[in-house]
This record gives structure tokens, sequence and C-alpha cells, in this order.
């Protein structure tokens, strides 16, 4: 089991997530740092427009669907989307092996990690300024 350390910045979410749920699927301890600078492409209004109608389907506080605020819990929610049935089994063992931090914490400082964004894109909105607007 190896560890691979992912920063998050400019990466485009739905492939962050698709690459740590493959990663953690075939066995490694996968860690996304800088989670509130990962991406959703698209216009930000519309972005913001889905986000906040997905909410709204929500009848009360006490029941579900809850939708998740945070940024390092909504990258993760994401790869849960794509691991096989993350109450039992291999997808239960696959999500614990990943860990997800809005920043870089103290004990990774200075490790080799991946940087998986690149290009920066001119329609997009990064996680932490769509939690703002929520």
């Amino acid at each position: 089991m190896t560890r691979i350390i992912i920063d998050a910045n400019n990466a485009i979410f739905g492939r962050l997530c698709s690459f740590a749920a493959k990663k953690a699927l075939q066995g490694d301890e996968v860690i996304i740092v800088n989670c509130k600078k990962a991406i959703i492409t698209g216009n930000k209004k519309d972005v913001v427009k889905k986000y906040h109608e997905l909410r709204e389907k929500a009848s009360s506080s006490l029941k579900g669907p809850k939708h998740i605020r945070t940024p390092y819990r909504m990258l993760k929610r994401g790869i849960r989307g794509m691991v096989p049935d993350h109450r039992k089994g291999i997808g239960k063992q696959t999500l614990s092996r990943i860990k997800c931090y809005d920043s870089v914490p103290t004990e990774l400082e200075g490790q080799k990690m991946i940087k998986s964004g690149r290009v920066k894109l001119k329609k997009h909105i990064e996680l932490g300024e769509l939690v703002e607007k929520l």
C-alpha cells in the first residue's frame, strides 16, 4: 500500500474524484490537500444555481437528503459516488483509505505531492467560493 498525496489546486472536480477513487480501489492510501481550491467548470451563475436548487429540494433539516457545505466533504462525497457500494465491503474499505483536507496539514508539509491542476479555465468556480455563495 503506497501513500499518494494530491494537491487539488486548480484540479477539475470530477477528474480529481475519479483519479482518487481509482487509486483507492487499487489499494493505495490517498490524501487530498487544498480541497477548497478545486474547480468546477462552467458558468459561475449556473453552477451556483444548480447547487442552490439541489439544496432547496430538501424539505427539512431533520429529514434527508442532507447536502454538505464544506469543500473537503463535498469532494469526498464526489469520490463516494465513484466507488461501488460505499456502505459495505470493498466500497467501505476504499472510502476509509481516502482523506481530504481544506489546506495542507503540518505533518504533510514538505512532502512530495502530485500536482493535478495545470491550466486555469476561464469559466469555472472554486469549491471554496461555491460554498460561500450557498
